[in-house]
């Protein structure tokens, strides 16, 4: 199927758009000065013209790469109205917008003429299942199986549907029977969306604080428990006040010399009259002796 240059130019001149005349290269399309600025309504009769010129082109031809890019550019407005039904989402609109972008370039990629069928048509699904596999894969702070992901979506639902008809926050049991789950589902449900977004530990424990006349709250990161070494080393030190009367006399004087009174090696041996190879022997016996014992404690 072929457009005369006539055709392409009488659809131009109904749509309104500033046609700059045949393509140098490529007398067979006109180009169109700044696409994305083309009325929805306007880039549909032209879709239609550079769909049927992609068709016939070579791919990786310069003609081909305008046709292509244009086709991209004046259909950008069909990807913000899908991207519009996302706009409750958390991510920058900017961010969905490029995603289903990835979609509309499927969409012309793939795109058939021989079907009869309306482009727009054949490319939301192509955006809306691009923009929806972008929040399911990305979207999730902490990674959960895609049943409950899926679920998230319902019990969101269900919770908003109760809440407005109860007046207040609904309960597991209520939730379970609008679902038509079991109480430990919804339960494992509402666990699991607790993962979808994590929030900074700087944040105040209360962010109505000073709505409420009260001090800003500490920030989660002050409430949250550390590991103290310190008490590490108190169970340790209890457990060698039991291992030490089992050493000699010799093997406790090393140890309260080197890590009593921080003497070196060579110094215990001349204060016992032995060499310094000895005294690094014996120490080594000794230690390993109470590193068992310690883990066996443990």
């Amino acid at each position: 199927m072929t457009t005369t240059h006539a055709t392409r130019s009488a659809v131009a001149e109904e749509s309104g758009t500033q046609v700059c005349g045949p393509r140098a290269g490529d007398p067979a399309i006109f180009e169109v000065d700044d696409p994305g600025s083309i009325d929805p309504r306007d880039a549909r009769s032209l879709t239609k013209v550079f769909l049927d010129r992609l068709e016939v082109l070579e791919e990786g031809t310069h003609e081909y790469q305008y046709v292509r890019n244009t086709l991209i550019e004046m259909n950008l407005s069909l990807v913000r109205f899908v991207a519009k039904r996302f706009r409750s989402r958390a991510e920058q609109m900017e961010d969905i917008v490029q995603v289903g972008t990835i979609g509309l370039i499927k969409a012309i990629d793939r795109f058939d003429l021989t079907r009869e069928v309306e482009f727009t048509t054949f490319a939301i699904p192509y955006v809306t299942g691009e923009i929806k596999r972008f929040f399911r894969d990305t979207s999730w702070a902490v990674h959960v199986p895609r049943r409950l992901q899926e679920l998230r979506v319902e019990l969101a639902k269900a919770t908003d549907e109760l809440s407005s008809r109860l007046g207040r926050a609904p309960g597991v049991k209520e939730l379970a029977e609008v679902m038509d789950l079991s109480e430990d589902e919804v339960i494992e449900a509402q666990i699991a969306s607790n993962g979808y977004r994590a929030n900074s530990l700087d944040m105040p424990t209360d962010d109505d604080a000073p709505q409420r006349g009260r001090a800003a709250s500490r920030p989660w990161a002050d409430r949250i428990g550390t590991t103290d070494e310190n008490l590490e080393k108190v169970e340790n030190l209890h457990v060698l006040k039991r291992l030490l009367p089992g050493l000699d006399e010799r093997e406790r004087r090393i140890l309260r010399l080197r890590f009593g009174e921080e003497m070196t090696q060579t110094q215990i041996g001349a204060e016992l009259g032995i060499s310094q190879m000895h005294v690094s022997r014996l120490l080594s016996r000794t230690l390993a002796r109470l590193r068992t014992h310690l883990l066996a404690e443990q």
